[in-house]
């Protein structure tokens, strides 16, 4: 098996890095906070004390983090994840960021003999646990067949969509559908709610219909008392990824009006101070200007 590290083991990474060492690879680890590594490290993963000591003797090592400062944060620098890289050794970059700030790490990684890969993962911390996940890749293919069984264990398919930075460009697209998608759910549930549908009616007959995306079927349910504790997609990293998408769109001459709209609903979700929820809290504010009781929370 493989000797692999991976550095930001959060919500996504952490699940990414368990299946991982499912298949039975040996993983490396570092996260910003160690605490929130107790329970890899119980199922075998091997923490260790930078980026940089991850990517040490790794065939592949993977980064997962929050931004563009974050990436740059653990990539470079002498403590970074590209000064542990070995020649011939693969770097893969999941996180959702900006096609430039990968593409900087291009010439450092190059440098080092090793080869730089973008892949983002197309799901939610369900898709993953359930090994339902999905992976958009940027990149030279010879690198990708490199590491497609790693990405093949912690999911079902592989897309390459072209030259490096591109992936990012396919995900943040893909994620502004999902926005989009819980904006428009909550109005059709509202609309039917105010005309004298029971909710719980409303959103049985809207996940039955052609309107039941994936998305849909995962989150219909939070708008009636099923939210996660643990937020799977907060209202800001939605809010992050929107405004890669409107950035995208105001460089390549593409009007992106209903990612506008939905940036706007979600900013007034954190006014409400609904910030720390699921970005599906859209509903509630729709809710609270249409005279409907909001969704139930967890206590």
């Amino acid at each position: 098996m493989a000797r692999l590290g991976f550095v930001g083991l959060g919500a996504m990474g952490s699940r990414l890095a368990r299946r991982l060492l499912a298949a039975g690879h040996h993983v490396s680890g570092w996260n910003r906070t160690a605490a929130k590594t107790r329970d890899l490290v119980a199922a075998g993963l091997a923490p260790v004390k930078s980026p940089r000591a991850a990517a040490e003797g790794a065939e592949a090592v993977f980064t997962m983090v929050t931004d563009d400062a974050a990436l740059r944060a653990v990539a470079l620098g002498a403590e970074g994840v590209i000064a542990g890289l070995a020649p011939n050794a693969v770097l893969v970059e999941m996180s959702t960021v900006s096609p430039a700030v990968v593409r900087e790490l291009a010439a450092p990684v190059t440098a080092r003999g090793a080869a730089l890969l973008d892949v983002p993962i197309s799901g939610s911390t369900i898709t993953v646990e359930q090994g339902q996940a999905t992976f958009i890749v940027g990149g030279d293919v010879g690198a990708l067949e490199r590491v497609r069984p790693f990405l093949l264990a912690m999911g079902t398919a592989v897309t390459h969509v072209g030259e490096l930075g591109l992936a990012k460009t396919m995900k943040v697209a893909t994620n502004l559908g999902l926005a989009v998608q819980m904006l428009a759910f909550s109005e059709a549930v509202l609309l039917a709610e105010k005309a004298g549908i029971a909710r719980e009616r409303a959103v049985e007959a809207l996940l039955k219909s052609v309107v039941a995306s994936p998305m849909v079927k995962y989150r219909g349910p939070f708008v009636l008392g099923q939210m996660p504790t643990d937020a799977w997609f907060k209202v800001a990293m939605m809010q992050k990824d929107l405004q890669l998408a409107l950035d995208q769109g105001r460089a390549t001459a593409v009007p992106l009006p209903l990612t506008s709209v939905t940036q706007d609903w979600l900013t007034a979700a954190r006014g409400l101070g609904l910030g720390e929820h699921d970005f599906a809290v859209v509903f509630d504010v729709l809710a609270r200007l249409s005279g409907a009781p909001p969704s139930k929370k967890p206590t």
